[in-house]
This record gives structure tokens, C-alpha cells and sequence, in this order.
């Protein structure tokens, strides 16, 4: 069998796997962390989303994020000390704009493939993560940000998504919890939210099932090419929990490495220009009837506080939002969790948040906000990372479209999708 390494076990790397088994390969994942799923994928908004598909390359953004610079509970902050990474990958942000429209669109398209794939993974593995088909309702404070949706939603009807604008009786029909009088809103049914982690792990553990290889507690430290193929050097710990050092060579890779892709791209010739935006979330714990009673069950987007919500189960509700621009800094503050609960404190009193648990993560984010998915310049090098803000959208799309192109350079027998023992 053709054998092909992946790096990264986060929803881009165990759907990319899945993928790759299913067309006949052996696959080996490798991952820093001891179990999938731990890093961006760990504890995001948990929209499934295609209604969030407009990209961020608009002025509109520039002035805003210019003008949040100085306020540290600003919705989109970045630090302003020098640094070469962070200002090259805004200016090809900037030199992106012209895009903004069609990458829009191709984005809204690929999000809708993505929910279809993704669906029949979770009902084909019996998939447990919290799943709620209830749409997803943006509503806005003020006539500016209405229109400005309305604009934005010409060009994801224009990609195939069925979004609709509602008036503000409407918005309390959809979502009686949620209260405020508010201008307008647009509603998606056909979206929906659910627990990553858990879908991740849930599919990591069918990846196994189906005789996928994982590899945790491995830090890759090399990745170059050799005359059989894709030569993986890692360290970690033998059984023992001493150090220990090993490598193997593959037919091939596909880097889903989150944030680390730029430095592992650099290793094979190629240029990744993935820059770490951080988010934030809190998971808010309903430990009583009043709590459960008055959290929404629709999932929600603020469009002018840029805060989503998304209800996992009876006992959950996530609130997440924000983006900061500081390198890979994985640090919870304080100043950037407090207004993720004011937020919901404010709308919602009757829920208590006397237990809340924070969480940062660092989207991998391209120039363009487009994934980078498929071939590099040399043989057998191949990649599914730069998702940025919806790798949890687009991963299942972008996994079928990946493994297309390596069936195509290096044709692999034919699938064996069946339960066997893992190696």
C-alpha cells in the first residue's frame, strides 16, 4: 500500500486521514499532543457556518481594526510591536482585497460541499458531538450593519447558501431567549453548531477503526525528501517515558499543522504564509433549570460585538469571538475573556456563570483567508492548512480535495474502507 505521513491531528489532519484510508492508503498521523484534537480544535465557537463566509480582506476591516488598536477589549486587537512576519502578512492582506468578492463566494461554496461530507462522516461513524440543526441567526444593532449584511448576503446567495433577512419580531420568533430590540437580522437554516473536540476525536477514533496510524507526544523536527520519498524525523518518549528519537519514510505528506505549517512548508521549499490570529471562547456550564431555560438554543453571531454562541447539548453554551494579531501566544488573558461574559450576562441574566472555562486558540490564517489545499513544488509534498476562522466549516471539503490530488499523483489501491486491527 502506498503510505503517506500527516502532520497534525486537528480536524484537518483526522479528516484528511479519514480520507486517505478511504481511498486505499496506509496513513500515519503525527501530533505534539497525546490525544487529537487538543489545540485550535479543542474548544472553538462551534458554528458549522457557512453564513460566516465572507472573508475579512475589506477596508472595512482596516479602519475598524486601526481604530480597536488601543482598547484591549476591542474585538480585534493586534500588538503593535515590530515584527516582519506580522506586517508582511498584512500587506499581502491588504493587496487581497481585490479578492474580497470572489473569494467570498468560491468560500461560500466550498462551506455548503464541506456540511454535506461532513454529515455523512458523523451518521456513517455514529458520531456523537452535540449536533444542533436549528440555523444560525445574525442580528444587528443598527441600519449600517444591516446593510452592510445585506450586501454581503447578495454574494453568498450568489454561492448557493439559502440566508434570508428577518425583521426584529421575526428574530424573536427564531430565538425567544434572546432579547433586545434590535434592527434587523438574517437567518440560515441550513447551518448548524456541535462540539469539534468531540467530532474529532469521535472521527480519530474511526480513523483507527480503519487502520490509521496515530503518533502522539511527537514533535516532528525535520521533514525533507529522500530518494523512496518524505523522510518524518520525530522526538518523543519510549514506553519507558525516556526520550526518544525515530523517522520514517513515507510515499508522501500532507501537512494540516495548524500555525506550525509555515515553519514545516519552509522545511520542503515552500512558502506558507500562515500568520496565528488568536481566539477566544468561554464554555459556560447551565448546571440549573433557570440556566438551561434562558440560554438560546438557536446559535447566534453579534455582528457588532463579533460574538457567536453556540449551545452544545442540555448543560452548555459556548460564547466565542474576538481575533488578536501577537504571534504564538497562547496566553488567556483576563481583559479578553471578561467581555465574552459581560456579553453574556448582559443578554442573558438568567444564566449563571459562576463556572465558566476559558480558552484561546490560534487560527491558522492565510493573507487571502483561502485554505491552502493541495500540491507544493517538490514530489510528494502536499498540504491542508490555513483555514483560518472556519477550519471547522470547510475541513471536510477540504480533505476530499486534498486526498483527490494525491489519488492523482500517487495512485493508491483501491479503497478499503473496512474495520481492521490497527497496527
Amino acid at each position: 500500500m502506498r503510505h503517506i505521513a500527516v502532520i497534525g491531528a486537528g480536524i484537518t489532519g483526522v479528516t484528511t486521514a479519514y480520507a486517505l484510508a478511504g481511498k486505499g492508503y496506509a496513513v500515519t498521523v503525527f501530533d505534539r499532543q497525546r490525544y487529537a484534537a487538543m489545540e485550535t480544535s479543542f474548544a472553538n465557537g462551534g458554528q458549522l457556518s457557512a453564513s460566516n463566509a465572507e472573508v475579512w480582506n475589506h477596508w472595512s476591516t482596516v479602519v475598524k481594526g486601526l481604530a480597536w488598536m488601543l482598547k484591549s477589549d476591542a474585538p480585534l486587537l493586534m500588538n503593535p510591536s515590530p515584527n516582519w512576519h506580522k506586517y508582511s502578512w498584512m500587506a499581502e492582506f491588504v493587496g487581497n482585497i481585490r479578492h474580497y468578492r470572489a473569494n467570498t463566494v468560491a468560500t461560500t461554496r466550498l462551506a455548503i460541499e464541506a456540511r454535506r461530507h461532513l454529515f455523512a462522516m458523523a451518521e456513517k461513524e455514529r458520531i456523537d458531538f452535540d449536533l444542533e440543526t436549528r440555523g444560525i441567526l445574525h442580528f444587528y444593532r443598527d441600519r449600517q450593519g444591516f446593510e452592510h449584511a445585506a450586501r454581503v448576503n447578495e454574494m453568498l446567495v450568489e454561492g448557493g447558501l439559502d440566508r434570508r433577512p428577518v425583521t426584529p419580531e421575526e428574530i424573536r420568533a427564531i430565538e425567544p431567549a434572546l432579547p433586545g430590540d434590535f434592527h434587523g437580522g438574517f437567518f440560515t437554516p441550513s447551518d448548524a453548531t456541535g462540539d469539534i473536540h468531540k467530532f474529532t476525536r469521535g472521527l480519530a477514533k474511526a480513523c483507527v477503526r480503519y487502520g490509521v496510524r496515530f503518533v502522539h507526544d511527537a514533535a516532528v523536527e525535520r521533514i525533507e525528501h529522500v530518494d523512496t520519498g518524505v523522510k518524518v524525523v520525530w522526538s518523543g518518549a519510549d514506553g519507558t517515558g525516556r526520550a526518544s528519537r525515530d523517522e520514517m519514510v513515507a510515499d508522501g505528506v500532507v501537512i494540516c499543522a495548524g500555525v506550525a505549517s509555515r515553519k514545516f512548508a519552509a522545511m520542503v521549499g515552500d512558502r506558507v504564509n500562515i500568520y496565528p490570529v488568536k481566539g477566544y471562547s468561554i464554555t459556560v456550564h447551565l448546571d440549573d433549570d433557570a440556566s438551561r431555560a434562558a440560554a438560546p438554543w438557536v446559535s447566534l453571531l453579534d455582528d457588532k460585538a463579533k460574538i457567536v454562541t453556540s449551545r452544545l447539548g442540555r448543560d452548555r453554551l459556548r460564547v466565542a469571538g474576538t481575533a488578536e494579531f501577537n504571534g504564538e501566544n497562547r496566553d488567556i488573558r483576563a481583559d479578553r475573556i471578561r467581555p465574552l461574559v459581560d456579553w453574556t450576562r448582559g443578554l442573558f441574566p438568567q444564566v449563571d456563570t459562576g463556572r465558566v472555562e476559558p480558552w484561546s486558540g490560534l487560527r491558522p490564517m492565510m493573507p487571502d483567508m483561502m485554505p491552502r489545499v493541495g500540491a507544493g513544488r517538490r514530489p510528494g509534498v502536499f498540504y491542508n492548512t490555513g483555514h483560518g476562522h472556519l477550519g471547522w466549516t470547510l475541513s471536510a471539503a477540504t480533505a476530499q480535495v486534498v486526498a483527490e490530488k494525491i489519488a492523482l499523483a500517487l495512485p493508491a489501491d483501491p479503497p478499503v474502507l473496512e474495520t481492521r486491527t490497527a497496527a
